[in-house]
């Protein structure tokens, strides 16, 4: 664990990137208190699963007609 200022971070935060990349944490202080601590970020990957709404959404069967007068705007009917 490494520890640094502020102002250390903002100057040399390349640096301290690659300390988290090679697994160590680093801790931000602020006139020697810990403010903040810097590890490394794992996104969980996890797969994806359809159907969760099967059931829970009717559509209507109306859905794929057109206002009539909108039909007629676009010469779709008479």
């Amino acid at each position: 664990m490494k520890i640094v200022n502020i102002h250390e971070a903002k100057t040399h935060l390349s640096a301290l990137l690659k300390l988290i990349q090679d697994g160590q944490e680093v801790i931000i202080a602020k006139k020697g208190k810990p403010i903040a601590r810097l590890t490394e970020y794992n996104q969980k990957k996890t797969p994806r699963k359809g159907g969760q709404l099967n059931g829970k959404i009717k559509v209507s069967d109306s859905f794929d007609e057109w206002p009539e007068d909108i039909a007629k705007s676009l010469g779709i009917v008479d």
